[in-house]
C-alpha cells in the first residue's frame, strides 16, 4: 500500500500534465525563409547563377595575354635527331626543353568586350531568376499559410457552434425533466450536437491537412511538431484599395517584378552576345612572343684515340706542281666509356645559355571562307535577340491581365465580406430573438436549430470571405512590390 502511493501521486502529475516546454511557433516570414533554404527550385536558381558567374569570371580573363610554359626531360635511343645540332646520330642521349610561349589579342571588333558584357547581363539575370523563384515560392507559402489560418479560425466557429448546442440542450434536459418542454425538444437538440460534433471533426481534419500542405510547400517533415503564430486576421495589415490601382500597381510591376528584370537583363545580354558574334566575321590582330633552349647530352665519352695510319679520302685530289695526290685521312680508334650521372649534367648551364632563342610578332588572323558559320551563326544571335523581345512582350501582358484580374477579384472580395459582415448582424438578431423567444416557449426546437445554423453559417462565410479578401489584397501587394506582411 505504501508503495502505492508515489505510483498513484506520479500518475496523477502525469494526467494533470507537467509544463511543456514552449514550443516556437511559426510566423510567416519564417515559413518562408524556411522555404527559401530547402526548397530545390530555388537551390538550382542558385546554382545556375553560380554557373553563369564563373562564365563572367572567365569572359574576363580572356581579356589578358594568354602564356603557357612547357619542360621535358628524356632519353632517346637509335637513329634520331640530336636536339640541340639538329644531325642525325645514333648515341643514346639524355636530353632537356624548355619553352614559354604568350599571344595577346590586339583587336577583334570588341568581340571579347561584348562576351564580357553578355556574361555580365547574364549573371546579373540569373540573380533576378534567383528573387523570382523565391518570391514564387514565397506567394505559394502565404497562400497555404493563409489557408491554414482559415481553416483553424473555422475551428474555432464550429467549436463555438457545439459548445452553443450543448448549453441549449442541457437547459432544455432540465425543462423536460421540469415537465415544462416535450421530450422531443431535447431530441432535436440531441440531433443537431450529433451534426455539430461531425462538422467539428471534419474542420478539424481539414485544418490538420491545411498544415500538412503547408509542410509540403515548405519542404519541412509532416511528423515535425508544427505551431502557427495565428494573427488575428483584422489586424493583418493591408493596403486601402484606393492605393492599389491596376495601372499604378502595373508600372510599379514593370520595374520591381524580378522576373520583368531578369527579361531585360537578358535581351541586354543577347544583344552583346550579338555583337559579339557579328566580330568574328572580321579580322583579328594579335601578338605573339616565345622562349625557347634545349641541352643534350651523349651517355658515353672519349678517353682516349689511337692513330692507325692514312688512308685516302674517297673522291678527294689535291693537285700540287701538275700532279694529283689523293687526300689523306687520319685513321684514330677511338676508346670510350659509360659517364656517371653527374656526368650526364656537364655542361648543363652552358648549352641552356648558348641554345637560348627567342621569338616575338604580330598575327593577322582573317576569316575567308568557313561554311558560313560566322555568318549564319550572326543571324540566329539576331533572331534569339527577337525572339527574347516578343517573349517580354508576352510575359508583359500576361502579367498585366494577371494585375487587372487580381484588382477585380480583390474587389470583388472586398464587397463579398462587406457584404457577409450585414448577413452576420442580421442573423446574429435574428437568432437572438429566436432564442429569447425558446426560453420563453413562444418558438418550437426545429425553427430555433434552423436559426441558429443560419448563423453559424453566416459567421463561417464571414470569416471565408475576410480571409479570401486579405489574401486577394496580398496578391495585389506582391505585384506592387510591397513583399508578403502579415504582421
Amino acid at each position: 500500500m505504501k508503495l502505492m502511493r508515489p505510483l498513484l501521486s506520479y500518475l496523477i502529475l502525469l494526467s494533470v500534465g507537467l509544463p511543456a516546454l514552449a514550443q516556437e511557433k511559426w510566423g510567416l516570414k519564417k515559413c518562408v525563409e524556411y522555404a527559401w533554404e530547402h526548397n530545390v527550385l530555388v537551390k538550382q536558381a542558385g546554382i545556375t547563377a553560380s554557373f553563369d558567374s564563373l562564365t563572367l569570371r572567365q569572359n574576363r580573363l580572356s581579356q589578358y595575354p594568354f602564356a603557357s610554359g612547357s619542360a621535358n626531360t628524356g632519353l632517346q635511343f637509335g637513329r634520331s635527331i640530336d636536339p640541340t645540332t639538329n644531325q642525325f646520330t645514333n648515341t643514346q642521349l639524355l636530353f632537356q626543353q624548355y619553352n614559354f610561349q604568350t599571344n595577346i589579342t590586339i583587336f577583334n571588333w570588341n568581340n571579347i568586350r561584348n562576351n564580357i558584357l553578355a556574361a555580365r547581363f547574364g549573371a546579373e539575370a540569373s540573380k533576378m531568376d534567383i528573387e523570382k523563384a523565391k518570391n514564387d515560392l514565397a506567394l505559394n507559402v502565404a497562400t497555404n499559410y493563409l489557408q491554414a489560418l482559415l481553416a483553424s479560425e473555422q475551428v474555432k466557429v464550429v467549436e463555438a457552434q457545439v459548445a452553443q448546442t450543448q448549453s441549449q440542450l442541457a437547459d432544455t434536459r432540465k425543462r423536460v425533466e421540469a415537465g415544462s418542454l416535450p421530450e422531443l425538444n431535447a431530441v432535436q437538440l440531441e440531433a443537431q450536437l450529433a451534426t455539430d460534433s461531425s462538422s467539428l471533426i471534419s474542420a478539424k481534419a481539414n485544418a490538420i491537412q491545411s498544415v500538412l500542405a503547408l509542410k509540403a510547400q515548405m519542404y519541412l517533415d509532416a511528423a515535425e511538431p508544427f505551431e502557427l503564430d495565428a494573427p488575428p486576421v483584422d489586424m493583418i495589415p493591408v493596403d486601402p484599395i484606393a492605393e492599389l490601382q491596376p495601372d499604378y500597381v502595373y508600372a510599379t510591376a514593370l520595374k520591381s517584378q524580378p522576373a520583368q528584370k531578369s527579361n531585360e537583363l537578358r535581351i541586354k545580354s543577347l544583344e552583346a552576345a550579338s555583337k559579339a558574334s557579328r566580330a568574328l566575321m572580321y579580322p583579328t590582330i594579335g601578338a605573339f612572343g616565345g622562349l625557347n633552349t634545349r641541352f643534350s647530352n651523349p651517355f658515353k665519352e672519349v678517353t682516349g684515340a689511337t692513330l692507325n695510319g692514312y688512308f685516302p679520302t674517297t673522291g678527294a685530289i689535291t693537285t700540287i706542281n701538275g700532279v694529283n695526290y689523293p687526300v689523306l685521312s687520319p685513321n684514330y680508334t677511338f676508346q670510350q666509356s659509360g659517364k656517371s650521372f653527374g656526368g650526364l649534367w656537364g655542361g648543363w648551364g652552358n648549352q641552356l645559355s648558348n641554345n637560348f632563342s627567342q621569338n616575338i610578332g604580330l598575327t593577322i588572323n582573317i576569316p575567308i571562307f568557313n561554311s558560313g558559320s560566322a555568318r549564319i551563326n550572326y543571324e540566329k544571335s539576331k533572331l534569339n535577340l527577337t525572339n527574347a523581345k516578343v517573349s517580354r512582350e508576352q510575359i508583359d501582358q500576361t502579367l498585366k491581365q494577371n494585375i487587372y484580374q487580381a484588382y477585380n477579384n480583390a474587389t470583388a472580395a472586398l464587397q463579398k465580406f462587406n457584404a457577409n459582415q450585414v448577413t452576420v448582424n442580421s442573423t446574429q438578431k435574428a437568432y437572438d430573438f429566436a432564442n429569447k423567444r425558446y426560453n420563453l416557449g413562444l418558438l418550437g426546437t426545429y425553427d430555433l436549430i434552423i436559426s441558429q445554423t443560419n448563423y453559424t453559417k453566416a459567421k463561417l462565410d464571414l470569416v471565408n470571405a475576410h480571409y479570401d479578401y486579405v489574401f486577394k489584397m496580398k496578391v495585389l501587394e506582391y505585384y506592387k512590390g510591397l513583399g508578403l506582411r502579415l504582421q
